[in-house]
């Protein structure tokens, strides 16, 4: 048993074997279930902390805290001291509205939250008692051995024990939007950024790809995750630019009533003042003989300040900022206090993350070069539906016809060669894997080519995983005649290298001369200028394969052409930066 957690930045700098000792953790059997009871009970459950829940009656009481509310309270007791119960009831009306309503859209946007936080607590799949078993995210441990793949959420911080090609987007926590290489084997230094530990995974992050095994080293507020809400949770309350006017406001009135009642008394005290009866008998007994001239006096002076506060101010405050909640709902924005909505009309600079933000966070194909010709293709993101147009007729290709079996061959490469799915979701499509290779998969969609069909066509019988030194990644493929497809996909410059044909817009492979390869590079540079990422596909066909050496494997290469994708921005993007700018 472990008597304390260790301190999370330093797993990634030591080996697995030392992680697995200092966790007292077994890769073969995993916990036993009395085990991860007491850790349990040790560490408390794996989600991130949450501040105690606000009493219903501590959130009504305040609403009430402003001043210019406590200005109108103080105005309704005078109202009251004065007999006018009416005026007084008014004012008191007008504020425990304002009250009610605030309370009401704050017990609104808690509901909301609550809702979305049952909603992101997935199971795991996790290793107990040497049985393979899914727990709920919140019940993982230091020490759990929990196994990971393609499409599932890391549900805690964690060291790989062995991986798979596995890569993970970190997006959430780093902005990139590629996803990282991971890699079990590695050990980063002590100071190591988050994106360079390619030994670990995060809480929050998504596999995008590959499989592997590993053992949890973090949860809850101790993952990296939670120490982004700890300190979210840390950011002090302040008033926002309205409340800050409305206080001062609201002293300002004050000020002035205080003053207008002591001016108003005094004037009217001295229009009514006898100062012979105020010589002769003194100030005790003429106040004892004048006391009702002065207290109709102070009344009036009273009624004249109570007149200054502006009653209908809170709320009519308080209705706009309701309305302005309401129109963020009706756009999918969640606002849990009223001042927040004031607050963002306040702002002044808008800062903006690119990847997810600014774009969809999925890349996909818009242009490619095939049998000499540049195209561009039309559709939107996981949708397979989209048309191939040649750049230089602006005539439609179809990727099925003879005439474009280079164009056919590019696509169906791209999907081989790439292990991406595109699945339907309640009603719409939705990418599961790489968002690179997902775009892959999807241009091929929109051809009309399906990975089951293309897989049972051409079976995958091995691959050659994607390696930063090479910068590729193969596949073999058996087809038809018994032979084996081999398909390649990576930097272009570097798939060019390994190729010594091209394949011709009919299908007809052609040598690939020293010409060819500068016009398919200058394709390339043409692509890239458009701020394209560009991937090459090439393939090779042989009788029998005598060595899986990747050196051998990709060699003698039929250069088959270019994809480019880009992550596009959001079709809202450009009239919402035009309000921004033209916003008062």
């Amino acid at each position: 048993m472990i008597a304390n957690q260790p301190a999370k930045n330093r797993f990634h700098s030591q080996t697995v074997v030392e992680t697995l000792r200092q966790l007292d953790a077994q890769v073969k059997t995993g916990l036993s279930a009395e085990a991860a009871r007491s850790r349990l009970v040790q560490h408390g459950p794996n989600e991130l902390a949450t501040q105690p829940r606000t009493p219903l009656w501590r959130l009504f009481f305040n609403q009430f805290l402003d001043f210019i509310v406590l200005l109108l309270i103080a105005a309704a007791l005078v109202s009251f001291a004065l007999n006018d119960a009416l005026e007084g009831a008014a004012i008191l009306a007008i504020v425990v509205i304002n009250a009610v309503i605030g309370l009401v859209q704050e017990q609104r946007a808690d509901a909301a939250i609550e809702h979305l936080k049952r909603l992101a607590a997935p199971s795991a799949q996790v290793l107990r008692d040497s049985a393979h078993v899914t727990v709920a995210s919140r019940e993982l441990v230091p020490g759990d051995i929990v196994f990971l793949e393609a499409g599932n959420f890391v549900p805690a911080d964690a060291q790989l024990v062995e991986s798979f090609n596995l890569q993970v987007d970190e997006s959430s926590l780093t902005g990139e939007s590629a996803p990282g290489l991971k890699q079990s084997e590695a050990v980063t230094a002590a100071k190591s950024p988050i994106g360079d530990r390619t030994n670990m995974v995060f809480s929050g992050t998504i596999v995008a790809r590959g499989r592997a095994t590993a053992v949890i080293v973090a949860t809850g507020a101790l993952t990296e995750m939670g120490t982004i809400a700890g300190l979210i949770g840390g950011i002090e309350h302040e008033h926002t630019p309205l409340q800050r006017r409305l206080n001062q406001l609201g002293r300002t009135l004050g000020i002035v009533a205080v003053i207008l009642c002591a001016l108003v008394f005094a004037l009217e005290a001295a229009r009514n003042t006898d100062l012979g009866l105020l010589t002769r008998s003194g100030i005790v007994a003429y106040f004892a003989s004048e006391g009702a001239g002065l207290t109709n006096a102070f009344m009036l002076a009273t009624s004249l300040a109570v007149a200054a506060v502006p009653e209908g101010l809170s709320a009519i405050v308080t209705i706009n900022l309701a309305i302005g909640m309401r129109e963020m709902i009706k756009r999918h924005a969640l606002v849990r206090r009223l001042t927040a909505v004031e607050t963002l009309g306040s702002a002044t600079i808008i800062c903006s993350d690119k990847t997810g933000t600014l774009t969809q966070n999925v890349m996909t194909v818009v242009r490619g070069y095939a049998g000499g010709e540049f195209f561009r293709v039309t559709g939107e993101r996981s949708e397979p539906n989209g048309e191939f147009i040649n750049d230089r007729s602006n005539a439609t290709m179809d990727p099925n016809a003879p005439a474009h079996a280079a164009l056919h061959a590019l696509l169906r490469g791209g999907l081989l060669c790439s292990d991406a799915l595109l699945e339907q979701w309640e009603g719409r499509y939705r990418m599961v894997g790489d968002p690179t290779e997902g775009a892959l998969v999807v241009a091929a969609a929109k051809s009309g080519l399906a990975r089951e069909a293309a897989e049972d066509a051409y079976p995958r019988i091995d691959e050659i995983p994607f390696d930063s030194e090479r910068k590729m990644m193969s596949t073999l493929h058996r087809d038809s005649n018994a032979s084996i497809l081999i398909l390649v996909k990576g930097a272009p410059d570097v798939v060019l290298g390994h190729c010594v044909r091209e394949r011709g817009a009919s299908g007809a492979d052609a040598t690939l001369d020293a010409s060819a390869r500068e016009r398919i590079l200058a394709a390339n540079d043409a692509l890239s200028s458009q701020g394209l990422r560009v991937l090459a596909v090439a393939e090779r066909n042989v009788p029998v394969l005598n060595s899986r050496e990747p050196g051998l494997v990709e060699s003698d290469l039929c250069f088959v052409g270019l994809l480019g994708m880009m992550d596009p921005p959001r079709p809202e993007v450009a009239k919402s930066i035009r309000t921004a700018a033209t916003a008062s």
